[in-house]
């Protein structure tokens, strides 16, 4: 991640944060999942049980859920997935640009020299994800980012 801050900083590259909202709750489950009724659930139906549709927070399969989902959706929009580090996309245009896409959790930075791919991608993420745009990164796995022009 450092190594691409740098990059990007001495490139001068636009640095972008987004952030995924209720990301846990994206993500779709491979294996039937079953979870008690909770607490305040109508009881004129017993003590029955739920059959979820989809990744819940607390289920030890979440995390890597709502990865998979986002990981076919980058991959559908030209993006390949980096082996050495399984968490960044990156995408080379014809013409020599590069979009570099880091996801952590439900953080993700957008790096490259293409505005335009960078603001396509964002649209496709929003259109899929509950999405918020936080502009200009700023914080970021514990790191405090600021740039200026000298």
């Amino acid at each position: 991640m450092r190594v691409l801050l740098s990059l990007a900083t001495n490139l001068d590259w636009p640095l972008q944060q987004l952030d995924v909202k209720i990301s846990f709750l994206n993500g779709d489950l491979e294996k039937e999942v079953y979870m008690d009724s909770p607490p305040g659930f109508d009881g004129r139906f017993g003590s029955k049980v739920c059959k979820l549709k989809k990744s819940l927070y607390g289920l030890k399969q979440s995390p890597r859920a709502c990865f998979e989902k986002f990981t076919q959706f980058v991959k559908s929009q030209g993006y390949t997935q980096e082996q050495v580090d399984h968490t960044m996309f990156v995408r080379h245009s014809q013409d020599g640009k590069i979009i570099v896409l880091i996801v952590y959790v439900d953080d993700i930075i957008l790096i490259g020299n293409d505005m335009l791919e960078m603001n396509r991608l964002n649209q496709s993420l929003l259109s899929e994800f509950e999405i918020k745009d936080l502009g200009s990164l700023r914080y970021f796995l514990e790191m405090d980012v600021a740039r200026s022009k000298k």
